[in-house]
C-alpha cells in the first residue's frame, strides 16, 4: 500500500514547477506552493513549461502558504526554494497540525525531502523533522521570465539521487525515487545521501564563476581551481564524496541538453538569479566550502574570494558572463601562475627527482615499464630501478580486463586503483613521480589515471630511465618492502570521451580528436593488434613520438604549442585524444598539459571504437577517408 498520496512542492521556480508538473503527469497528486506571477500562472493555466518534447501551458493546484493547506498522513514536502530560503519554509511547515494525526505537528508526522545545493537544507531540515530525504538533482532547468519554465534535458527529465538523511535505508526512499522514475527522471535510491549532496558541491562551487564570467581557459582553470579547494577541504574534514560524474556519465544519453520550443535554459542558479536580480546561493555553495575549512581550521581562499565576488555582482547589478579575465584574475591572482608553471606540473628531471629522494618527504616513484609484445617489465624492474621506486603494472594494476567493447585497457574500477595504490605506499598529499624506459610513453598512463583518480601531485621522470642513468644516479635491484598507504581516490578529475563524444567531437568544427598512433595505422596500412585498421572519421594524426626530442625527452614548451597550433589544438580549442587502447594517448594528454592545452581523453581508443561493428572507420591520410 503507498505511503504517498500528495507532494507538496514548496517553490516555484524552476525546479519545483518540472518536479510537480512530471508528477502530475505521470497521475501522482500535486499541489504547489508559489507566489507572485507564478502562482497566478499556475492557477490560471498560463503558465508555459517547456520541454524538448513540446511546450504547454500548465494548471495546477496552488496555493499561497501552510495556511492554505490541510495537512494529512501520506503527505510529503518538497523544498524546492534556492537554499538561502530553506530554512525559513521548513520553520514554517514544521509546526503546522496534521489533521489525521490528532493535530501532531508536521515534523513529528511528515516526511521532507529537501533538494537543495549545499549540506545545509538537510541539517536545518533535521533540527525540526523526524523523517528527512536528502535529493540531489542534475536537470537543466530555467525559470526564464515570470510565468516561464524551461526543462532542457532528455529524453528523461534529469537525474536524481534520493537518500534518508543522514544515511541508511527508509521505506519512503524507494517509494519518492519510484514516484520519480514514474514521471520521468532516472533515479536511484542511495544509503549514503551525504556523500552525494558533497559530489554535487564540487560542481556548484563553480556555478558562480560561471555566472559572472565569459568562458575562456581562464575560467575554466577557475573552475578547477574551485573544485580542487572543496575536495581538500571536504576531505581534511572527513565528508565522503561519491563518484557523481561517473554515476551521471552512466546516462549521460538519457539526460543530454536539448533545446526547448518556447523558454530557453539561461544557465545554472546563480546566473538565473544574477538576471532576475534576485539572492544568490552562493553562502550556501561557496560558503560552505569556508565553512568546512573554519571548523577544521583550515582556509578556503578561493571559495573566499568568489562568494565575495558575486555578492558585489549582485548589489552592483553586474549582468551575468559579463566580467572578463582580467577581472577574474584580480578576482583569484593564483590564476597567474597557471601558465608558467604547466610544463613543471608535469615533469621531473632526474637532479630533481635525487632531490626530493633526500628530503624527509620522499615521493612514491612508480616504474612503469611496460611495452606491447614485452611481458618482462617486473624482471627488467628488479635487475634494476630508480632507488625506492616500486614497481606498477600496467595491463593488471593500471587498466581493467579487456573486452571487446571497452577495448584492450579499459579504465580500472577506482576501489580496484586504490587498492592497487595502497599496495604501493602510496598516501594521502603525497606526490608521485612515475617514469619507464620508452620516453614515458607507459609511464603517462600512471600520471594520468592517477591525476584522474584525484591525486593533485604526479609528474613523469622526463628523459625517465635513461635520463637518469645519463645523469650518473645510482640504480637498485630487487623489490623493496613496502608499507601499506592510505590514500583515498575517487574517479572523474580529468575528462574522459566515450564513443559518441569522440565521434562527436571528430565531426564539431570548433573541436579536434587526435589520432596518437603511428602514422602507418592511422592511413590505415599495417595495424598489428586491433580488429580492424584505419581511423575515426574526422581524426588527425599526431604521432605520440613527435612530442619527443632526440635525446628522448619531451619538447620544448613552444615547439610543442607550434606543433598543436598546427593541428588545430589550442588552449581555445575542445580537444579529444585517442590511440590503441587509451595508454600512449596520456602521453599525448600530458604534452598538451605541457603546452598549457586541455585534452580529454577516449579510454577504449580504437580497440574499442573498431571491436563494435557499427562503428564507421576511414582509411587513408585524409581525415575523413578515401
Amino acid at each position: 500500500m503507498s505511503r504517498v498520496t500528495r507532494y507538496i512542492i514548496v517553490g516555484a521556480g524552476a525546479v519545483g514547477v518540472t518536479i510537480a508538473a512530471e508528477l502530475h503527469r505521470a497521475g501522482r497528486e500535486v499541489l504547489v506552493v508559489a507566489r507572485g506571477p507564478q502562482l497566478a500562472a499556475l492557477r490560471e493555466g498560463t503558465l508555459r513549461y517547456a520541454r524538448p518534447d513540446g511546450t504547454r501551458d500548465l494548471a495546477l493546484p496552488a496555493v499561497t502558504g501552510p495556511g492554505e493547506v490541510r495537512l494529512e498522513q501520506g503527505d510529503v514536502l518538497v523544498v524546492a526554494s534556492k537554499t538561502q530560503d530553506a530554512d525559513a519554509i521548513l520553520a514554517d511547515w514544521a509546526w503546522r497540525p496534521v489533521s489525521s494525526a490528532g493535530g501532531r505537528p508536521a515534523g513529528a508526522v511528515l516526511p521532507v525531502l529537501t533538494i537543495q545545493n549545499g549540506l545545509d537544507a538537510e541539517r536545518s531540515a533535521l533540527r525540526r523533522f523526524a523523517t528527512v530525504l536528502g535529493g540531489v538533482l542534475l536537470v537543466a532547468a530555467a525559470y526564464t521570465a515570470p510565468g516561464e519554465i524551461a526543462a532542457s534535458n532528455g529524453p528523461a527529465v534529469g537525474a536524481a539521487w534520493i537518500g534518508a538523511y543522514p544515511h541508511g535505508a527508509h521505506p519512503l526512499v524507494t517509494e519518492v525515487a519510484a514516484d520519480l522514475t514514474a514521471s520521468g527522471w532516472v533515479t536511484y535510491a542511495v544509503p549514503d545521501i551525504r556523500a552525494w549532496k558533497a559530489a554535487k558541491l564540487l560542481s556548484s562551487v563553480t556555478f558562480a564563476v560561471q555566472a559572472l564570467y565569459h568562458d575562456s581557459p581562464l575560467r575554466q582553470a577557475a573552475e578547477r581551481l574551485a573544485r580542487a579547494e572543496a575536495r581538500s577541504v571536504l576531505t581534511a574534514a572527513g565528508i565522503e564524496i561519491a563518484d557523481l560524474e561517473s554515476a551521471a556519465a552512466r546516462h549521460r544519453d538519457q539526460v543530454a541538453y536539448r533545446p526547448t520550443e518556447g523558454p530557453k535554459y539561461s544557465g545554472n542558479s546563480t546566473s538565473q538569479s544574477l538576471t532576475r536580480g534576485t539572492g544568490v546561493e552562493s553562502d550556501f555553495i561557496n560558503g560552505e566550502v569556508v565553512l568546512t575549512a573554519r571548523l577544521a581550521g583550515l582556509a578556503a581562499p578561493v571559495s573566499e574570494a568568489i562568494a565575495e565576488r558575486v555578492q558585489r555582482a549582485l548589489r552592483d547589478g553586474v549582468p551575468a558572463a559579463s566580467l572578463d579575465d582580467a577581472d577574474l584574475l584580480a578576482t583569484l591572482p593564483q590564476l597567474a601562475d597557471k601558465e608558467p608553471s604547466a610544463g613543471n606540473a608535469v615533469l621531473i628531471d632526474a637532479p630533481g627527482l635525487r632531490k626530493l629522494l633526500d628530503a624527509p618527504e620522499r615521493p612514491l616513484v612508480l616504474d612503469v615499464r611496460w611495452a606491447l609484445g614485452d611481458t618482462r617489465g617486473r624482471d627488467h624492474y628488479q635487475e634494476g630501478h630508480i632507488p625506492s621506486a616500486v614497481y606498477a603494472d600496467l595491463d593488471t594494476q593500471l587498466a581493467a580486463p579487456p573486452t571487446r567493447l571497452d577495448g584492450r585497457h579499459p579504465l580500472p574500477a577506482v576501489g580496484d586503483l586504490q587498492a592497487a595504490a595502497r599496495s604501493w605506499g602510496l598516501r594521502d598529499g603525497q606526490p608521485v613521480v612515475v617514469y619507464d624506459n620508452s620516453g614515458g610513453l607507459a609511464a603517462a598512463r600512471a600520471w594520468w589515471l592517477l591525476r584522474w583518480a584525484g591525486v593533485a601531485d604526479v609528474r613523469i621522470l622526463d628523459g625517465t630511465l635513461g635520463a637518469w642513468r645519463e645523469a650518473g644516479l645510482e640504480l637498485e635491484s630487487g623489490e623493496p618492502a613496502v608499507a601499506p598507504g592510505d590514500v583515498t581516490l575517487s574517479a572523474g578529475h580529468l575528462p574522459v570521451l566515450a564513443a559518441d563524444e569522440a565521434a562527436a567531437l571528430a565531426a564539431e568544427p570548433a573541436a579536434v580528436l587526435l589520432d596518437a598512433r603511428a602514422g602507418e595505422r592511422y592511413r590505415g596500412e599495417t595495424e598489428p593488434v586491433d580488429s580492424r585498421a584505419g581511423h575515426i572519421p574526422g581524426a588527425l594524426s599526431a604521432p605520440t613520438g613527435d612530442n619527443l626530442g632526440p635525446d628522448g625527452r619531451f619538447a620544448a614548451v613552444d615547439t610543442l604549442r607550434e606543433r598543436f597550433a598546427a593541428l588545430g589544438a589550442t588552449s581555445d580549442a575542445t580537444v579529444g585524444v585517442y590511440c590503441g587502447s587509451g595508454v600512449t594517448a596520456a602521453h599525448q594528454v600530458a604534452a598538451l598539459a605541457i603546452a598549457g592545452i586541455d585534452a580529454a581523453l577516449y579510454p577504449g581508443s580504437w580497440s574499442a571504437w573498431s571491436g563494435d561493428p557499427g562503428r564507421p572507420v576511414a582509411t587513408g591520410p585524409s581525415p575523413q577517408g578515401e
